[in-house]
């Protein structure tokens, strides 16, 4: 074995028993487990060098977080059960569509509303500020839900629901935002048209080809009983969603929405063992989520980070204010009480979506894209920290606990 390939393993492999047990010591001491994971590869020296190159270098980043977050969607969508979130499908589904669209917008609005107050803007910063609103469009389900973990069977399940289901299905949507702005700042010479155009066959041919991909996937695992035992079990959905995100990549569709649709067929087909599937690939998702956490930590400068302090708490405030309209405005007329709102309201935890896109926005031609992964990591940064430790308490607060002996047993 050669001494640069001997040197990765036992670097990765290191760093991700190191990710695994201080996600394991979050969980412990009730802090959400990716903040500790961050730190971690922030600390970490990057320029230890094999064949000239650092420990962990852009494109290899880049090809990682797409790849992680492949699986993180998959994951995302195979858990989604339509049948017990059937109460909450509108809500949800309003949240991750209009939601996203005003999030985003209010946002980019936001954002042109300041660059103009300090006189530096113009019309080539749109689609630097879009990124950014579609960055941080989306929210993270499994921050909040390792959050209120200890309060599981004494809050509302309803309100538990609407959060994991939301921040479910709200990621494709925001990715799609991403991708139109990265569109555009590399469609110097292009219409805009034909970029929107081409987005949008993106979003359409990963749609179908996700719905196609998870179909064919079922009825393959419902016809053959040797591949849906359970040690072949694994490593087959696995290798099928391998080749489904590679085959729509290159048919031009995108590989993430594709990923997500198939694993919301599968996730809702009688065609393998439900509880063996989610198992197996909550573990990949753990791990897709760990290495996608490290490779931010690694690639960005602790300094760059406290240099996006600013501007990073501005994005912060301005993500409250607009989280706090958006749910008031679409849950207004659902049977959601006002506290129950006010704690939704609360838990639009950022993750790993907005990491992948901006170390994505890195790995492009935008010049600007240099700067989103330490923005991206300061927003993630100090949600985690804010919205993190006031989640139970606010929860409290809000008289949306019952006590111990009140509680559904179930």
């Amino acid at each position: 074995m050669q001494d640069p390939v001997a040197l990765y393993l036992m670097a990765f492999g290191g760093l991700l028993l190191a990710a695994v047990l201080l996600d394991d010591l979050a969980d412990r001491i009730k802090l959400p487990g990716i903040l500790l994971v961050l730190a971690l590869g922030l600390l970490v020296n990057n320029d230890l060098r094999a064949d000239g190159e650092p420990l962990m270098s852009l494109a290899r980043a880049n090809n990682i977080t797409q790849s992680a977050l492949i699986l993180v969607l998959f994951f995302g969508g195979l858990t989604t059960n339509w049948s017990r979130m059937k109460t909450v499908i509108k809500p949800s589904i309003r949240l991750a569509t209009i939601g996203v669209l005003l999030t985003a917008a209010l946002l980019t609005l936001m954002g042109i509303g300041l660059i103009t107050r300090e006189g530096d803007w113009s019309a080539g910063m749109v689609p630097r500020v879009l990124f950014i609103g579609a960055m941080f469009s989306s929210t993270d389900a499994s921050a909040a839900i390792s959050l209120l973990r200890p309060l599981a069977g004494r809050m509302p399940q309803r309100v538990l629901d609407l959060i994991e289901m939301e921040s479910t299905i709200n990621d494709p949507m925001a990715v799609v935002l991403a991708g139109l702005a990265l569109a555009l700042a590399g469609g110097e010479g292009v219409a805009t048209e034909s970029l929107v155009t081409e987005v949008i066959r993106q979003f359409l041919l990963g749609g179908l080809l996700g719905f196609i991909g998870g179909s064919v996937i079922s009825q393959l695992l419902m016809g053959s009983t040797s591949l849906t035992r359970g040690s072949m079990l694994p490593v087959v959905s696995l290798a099928l969603l391998l080749v489904l995100s590679g085959g729509t990549t290159l048919m031009g569709g995108s590989p993430l929405l594709a990923a997500y649709v198939a694993g919301l067929v599968l996730g809702n087909s009688n065609a393998a063992d439900q509880e063996v599937l989610e198992d197996v690939h909550s573990s990949f998702a753990k791990m897709a989520e760990l290495m996608l956490f490290l490779c931010l930590g690694l690639v960005v400068a602790p300094e760059d980070v406290v240099r996006a302090g600013v501007w990073a708490l501005l994005i912060f405030v301005a993500m409250q204010l607009v989280r706090l309209l958006m749910v008031q405005l679409l849950l207004l007329r659902s049977d959601f009480t006002l506290g129950e709102r006010g704690f939704i309201c609360w838990t639009g935890l950022r993750g790993a979506v907005p990491i992948a896109m901006a170390i994505q926005a890195w790995a492009s031609p935008a010049t600007w894209g240099v700067l989103m992964p330490p923005l991206a990591l300061s927003v993630v940064l100090l949600g985690l920290v804010i919205q993190g430790f006031a989640l139970v308490p606010i929860a409290h607060r809000l008289g949306l606990v019952q006590a111990a002996s009140q509680a559904d047993p179930s």
